[in-house]
């Protein structure tokens, strides 16, 4: 059992190594497909230096003519159907005009190359059997065969028929037989060769250690044939169940594609197929129509017809994607916006909730301060009435002395009927003296109550209408009747009794005085404002 699950944890690990190899390739080819503009750019740079040095060139240049028309055709003959035609087509026209059998046979085996990456099969061996072998040299000849022998494997993977494909397999080994035999000393188109033909023979292991070879850092290899041994070797894994392998290598094919500006190209159209199969739709969706663009740009009929057999798969199943995250972000965006309903709703409740508790702590508030304000006025008038009921306690305890010294003396004297003596004493009693010393303790009480009383009043008037009291005084009549209206006497009729006035005088000489001060409407609460002496 521990070696079982040893076992299954190295499968987690190498599964988990394989994904993140996957991944990485496939963000390396996405960034390679961003830069694809900077490599076309490049190719572009090359032929139009190509274009503007060939139409200087002499028309009785022969040579520099088709040589640059060569290098043209080298540029245009993986990127661009149409115009690697042109140029290949000028080199026949003009190797017929000047007789050169060996130029037009180079010619037609070059336009053999455009018309099989094209797809057109029949014209392909048309272009091939109008060449005289023996004319040309041992490169053109490996090219020559190498053509007739792609031809006939394309073949046999385009009919895929029990009965006809085993012959153009067959025949396309005897193809490639020949074409390694003049490889001379090309050990990498002779060790190509052989891989392509041990794929053919399903000699996997061979095939596979051949492709290898080619890819190892010490090759020299064009980044084109990286591309096409890449490719074919990802085939060998795919065939011989090694899936995780195969995608890899076809994403490094298609780097190399992008990197080295060839269209015509079967690495993108093979991955996006994988792709598909793993239900990476979003990817295999984007190379699709990369692929697809490429097709269309070269103008590969046989890739065209390839791509148009799997593109409406892979569209629909990216619609069914795409309409499936569209119900997902639907369902993501219902669920958010019940949440913020719910938020908003609780954020509402929240906020009346806060506004009924503010009003209530303005009310709490307010009625403390009611309540602040009462305690004061009760405080203060606790204070009054201690204050004056011990100063008017100590004035009456005074004045039953005198009565009862007056009443002791009068009885002595009516028993001994001396009524000339009582008349002196009783007119000896001076009740203004009595009054004046009334008064004299009243302003003595208040103004020790309310010291600042003088100051605030007169405060209420301009300054030519203000009430002061002469030297010799502590309060004077205007400001008594006002002093007995802070102390809380409000009726004109007690006061003018107390200050021995008529009614009528008391009330003239508070209307007079309010219509002199600032804000007549508001000078008697001003008045009851006056504070105390500090009580707290």
């Amino acid at each position: 059992m521990r070696y079982f699950f040893c076992l299954l944890f190295l499968l987690i690990c190498f599964s988990a190594n394989a994904l993140t190899d996957t991944n990485t390739l496939l963000e390396e080819l996405k960034n390679e497909i961003a830069k694809k503009n900077v490599y076309d750019g490049a190719k572009d740079v090359r032929i139009q230096k190509l274009k503007a040095y060939q139409s200087k060139l002499s028309q009785a240049d022969y040579d520099a003519r088709f040589d640059t028309w060569d290098k043209l055709y080298t540029e245009y003959k993986s990127y661009q159907f149409d115009s690697a035609y042109v140029y290949v087509d000028k080199m026949i026209t003009l190797s017929k005009a000047t007789g050169n059998k060996k130029r037009e046979y180079y010619s037609y085996v070059k336009m053999a190359f455009i018309l099989l990456s094209s797809g057109m099969f029949n014209e392909t061996f048309d272009y091939l059997r109008k060449v005289d072998v023996k004319a040309l040299s041992s490169a053109d000849k490996v090219d020559y065969y190498f053509f007739l022998g792609r031809c006939n494997y394309d073949l046999a993977k385009y009919s895929n028929d029990k009965y006809f494909t085993p012959d153009y397999v067959s025949a396309g080994n005897k193809y490639i037989d020949s074409a390694v035999s003049f490889c001379g000393n090309d050990h990498i188109m002779h060790t190509y060769l052989l891989a392509l033909q041990d794929y053919q023979k399903k000699d996997y292991k061979e095939g596979r250690l051949r492709f290898r070879k080619l890819l190892e850092r010490d090759m020299p290899i064009s980044m084109h044939l990286r591309a096409m041994v890449s490719c074919s070797l990802g085939a060998i894994c795919l065939e011989d169940n090694e899936p995780e392998e195969g995608l890899n290598l076809m994403i490094k094919s298609a780097i190399a594609d992008v990197k080295s500006s060839t269209r015509e190209t079967v690495a993108l159209f093979t991955l996006a197929e994988l792709l598909y199969k793993q239900d990476n739709i979003k990817d295999a969706y984007s190379f699709i129509q990369l692929a697809k663009a490429d097709a269309d740009f070269y103008g590969a009929r046989q890739r065209k017809i390839q791509i148009g057999a799997i593109l409406p798969l892979i569209a629909a199943a990216e619609l069914n994607n795409t309409e499936h995250q569209k119900n997902r972000f639907l369902m993501f965006l219902l669920v958010i916006t019940a949440l913020a309903i719910l938020v908003v709703f609780f954020l509402v409740m929240i906020v009346k909730q806060l506004k009924k508790l503010k009003i209530k702590e303005s009310i709490i508030e307010g009625k403390n301060v009611q309540l602040n304000h009462i305690n004061g006025k009760l405080i203060e008038d606790a204070k009054i009435k201690e204050e004056y009921i011990g100063q008017f306690f100590k004035a009456i305890s005074g004045y039953i002395v005198k009565l009862e010294n007056l009443k002791i003396s009068i009885d002595a004297k009516l028993s001994m009927k001396k009524y000339d003596a009582i008349h002196t004493f009783v007119d000896g009693i001076d009740i203004k003296k009595e009054r004046e010393n009334l008064y004299y303790s009243f302003d003595h009480i208040f103004l020790k109550i309310f010291p600042n009383f003088i100051t605030v009043f007169n405060s209420l008037f301009a300054e030519k209408d203000q009430i002061w009291p002469e030297e010799d005084e502590v309060l004077n009549t205007d400001l008594r009747i006002f002093a007995l209206i802070r102390m809380g006497i409000a009726d004109n009729e007690t006061i003018a009794k107390i200050l021995e006035y008529s009614v009528n005088t008391i009330y003239v000489y508070k209307m007079r005085i309010k219509a002199k001060s600032l804000n007549p409407d508001q000078f008697e609460q001003r008045i009851m404002d006056i504070k105390a002496f500090d009580y707290d």
